[in-house]
């Protein structure tokens, strides 16, 4: 079958910037690929590129002929006055006119009875029928009943998690042969995420996405693209494996431009010789000399990592903050509901929960920014808060990126030492040539770059961090989760990436959104594991079919009734022990599912945890064959 999707020899440039160079791709059907590179790299841009939004300055863009694509861009937009069955319909804009003036039509015309109307109903009607519009009517519903969406709901009443969901469903609405996604969990909860793999590994058509979600792009990439300097390279496998191919590849790169440099340099140092570089004549020495300055001029150096680290303050107090019956209300609404917790020096708490359910309020409330409703908070002493708000509001928009930083001075005192702000800043990848710009005309990866390098140039022995991977590429993020494993003081943080979570945090406080908050020792993938242990026991209990009276059968006659083999001696002694067995296997099994249900039971060693879920599913298989047994004998 042929591709879906060809790139040939493309170039793409935003001014003197080159952002795509000569570069080639090739989308099979059925594929799902990712794309993955720096921030600024292009990585929307070749994504619009795809969907025809823009055009190459060189080279050719293919679809297969016949194939729909569909796009779900970055951004959430905003629809005023549509319903979210109209958004989701608008993926098929013709039909979704027609299907707009029919429904509208025929609520004027049982109104009105007028001529009119009914003709123009008829017209309708009869241009539906030809672009089979009842069909993607019944599509439209089939895609809101999947996604879970209410079609008959403002769009603009939604949160941003159900926007994306909508839009979503307005780019399936088309069947497409080819999904592109640019950035698709943005803007959802951890639920939202998990239920969005699942769907996705369902989809029947090639798939091509954009994502910094490490963990959702090694569930789904069956091939990761590499956006490197305007060039894209090919890495079969999952994120992993292209993590460890990709580190090789830019060891040997630098090995290579190493040695580049070093005969450059020898080659610089002869030419300046002069007379002897005259005198031999060697005037191929000389053309191959200004080859390799072109070639050095010409090659793009990638950018720098962030390179920097959390100023720790001086020790604080033991007791960090304590939570005793604790409210939060909202008028009507109870966000937080008898929430008791505490949180000690050194503990590194995760806060997760369905958009929604009061993650930044807890945050809030422990920092003493909100009130409790009922309840008491203490905070301990010798606190000293580096706060990443998820909103970016202690950034100075109309400021300058250096004002942001220092007190308008030229230095920062980090760890004690001054350091120009040009050199901090060039830490968090921002050039000197930035410094001046006002902090409003930075993207969003780098406001949140640049609120990091406001918060880090702080002592800090309590670092507070609201959705901090917003925005930021894979690598930034991944040198970011180093750091905040690096720091010894006390972490709360709140976050939708569970590969971060999982690599930093010791304990979870668990928001349900009904307002209960529960402490959970472990990281995020212990805490799934334990949910599903806990919603399967709880489906096991509920597959036993309650006792019901059985009526009374309607006598027979004695000769009617079939014979019975009589049991023998060993089967009668088998019986009457088999009640006795099932009774105990079911009281072993009860309690191992009331451990397996405490919190702290994934804190133990791997060994003994896997050795109690094995032991349940025995259990399950000895109950199982008892049972049938019993059946057989009583019988």
């Amino acid at each position: 079958m042929a591709p879906v999707l060809r790139l040939d020899s493309v170039s793409l440039a935003f001014g003197s910037r080159p952002l795509l160079e000569q570069a080639s791709l090739q989308v099979e059907p059925g594929e799902r690929v990712c794309i993955v590179g720096r921030n600024g790299e292009g990585k929307s841009s070749l994504m619009r590129l795809v969907g025809g939004e823009t055009l190459p300055d060189a080279g050719a863009v293919w679809i297969r002929p016949g194939a729909r694509v569909a796009h779900l861009p970055q951004d959430i937009v905003s629809v005023a006055g549509e319903s979210v069955r109209e958004v989701v319909a608008g993926g098929l804009p013709e039909v979704a006119r027609l299907l707009a003036a029919y429904h509208a039509t025929s609520a004027a015309y049982a109104r009105s009875h007028s001529e009119a109307d009914g003709e123009k109903l008829g017209r309708l009607m009869s241009a539906l029928d030809a672009a089979q519009g009842w069909q993607i009517e019944q599509r439209v519903d089939t895609v809101l009943s999947h996604l879970g969406l209410d079609g008959e709901v403002a769009y603009e009443s939604l949160s941003g998690g159900w926007r994306r969901r909508a839009l979503l469903g307005r780019a399936l609405v088309c069947e497409p042969d080819l999904l592109l996604l640019d950035e698709p969990t943005n803007h959802l909860d951890i639920e939202a995420i998990e239920w969005l793999e699942q769907f996705l590994l369902g989809f029947g058509g090639a798939l091509l996405f954009v994502s910094h979600d490490r963990r959702f792009v090694n569930t789904l990439a069956t091939r990761v693209i590499d956006l490197d300097r305007g060039h894209l390279s090919s890495w079969p496998g999952n994120y992993d494996a292209y993590v460890q191919k990709k580190a090789e590849q830019l060891a040997n790169e630098a090995k290579e431009n190493a040695l580049f440099d070093k005969k450059l340099a020898q080659e610089e140092v002869w030419i300046r010789k002069g007379v002897e570089a005259r005198r031999t004549r060697n005037e191929g020495r000389v053309r191959a000399l200004k080859a390799m300055r072109e070639e050095r001029r010409d090659r793009r150096d990638r950018v720098g990592s962030l390179n920097a680290g959390v100023q720790e303050a001086a020790v604080s107090g033991k007791l960090v903050f304590e939570a005793e019956d604790v409210d939060v209300s909202y008028g009507d609404r109870t966000v937080i509901r008898g929430f008791s917790g505490r949180v000690l020096r050194g503990d590194r708490i995760g806060i997760v929960g369905p958009n929604g359910a009061g993650k930044s309020t807890l945050i809030k409330l422990l920092l003493g920014e909100l009130e409790p409703s009922a309840g008491k908070v203490t905070r301990g002493t010798k606190l000293e808060v580096a706060y990443f708000d998820q909103q970016r509001a202690t950034l100075d928009l109309d400021a300058t990126v250096m004002d942001n930083v220092t007190d308008r001075t030229d230095y920062v005192c980090v760890n004690g030492e001054n350091l120009h702000v040009s050199g901090y800043l060039r830490n968090f990848l921002f050039r000197p040539d930035q410094l001046k710009t006002p902090a409003s005309a930075l993207s969003g990866g780098e406001r949140n770059r640049l609120l990091l390098a406001k918060l880090f140039a702080q002592p800090a022995n309590l670092l507070v961090l609201d959705e901090p991977t917003n925005d930021l590429d894979i690598d930034t993020l991944e040198l970011l989760q180093e750091l905040v494993a690096d720091f010894s003081g006390t972490l709360l943080l709140v976050s939708h990436d569970r590969a971060f979570l999982d690599s930093v945090v010791t304990n979870l406080f668990v928001l349900d959104g009904t307002g209960r908050v529960q402490d959970f020792v472990g990281g995020y993938s212990d805490w799934a594991i334990w949910r599903d242990a806990r919603h399967a026991a709880a489906q096991r209990g509920a597959s036993i079919p309650a006792a019901k009276p059985v009526p009374a059968p309607a006598p027979v006659l004695p000769a009617a009734q079939p014979a019975k083999r009589k049991l023998s001696f060993k089967e009668q002694r088998e019986l009457a022990t088999l009640t006795t067995r099932m009774e105990e296997i079911e009281a072993e099994k009860a309690e191992l599912d009331r451990r397996i249900a405490e919190p702290t039971f994934y804190a133990q060693d791997h060994a003994t945890v896997s050795a109690e879920l094995s032991r349940v599913a025995t259990l399950d298989a000895e109950l199982d064959a008892a049972l049938a047994r019993w059946v057989e004998l009583e019988g």
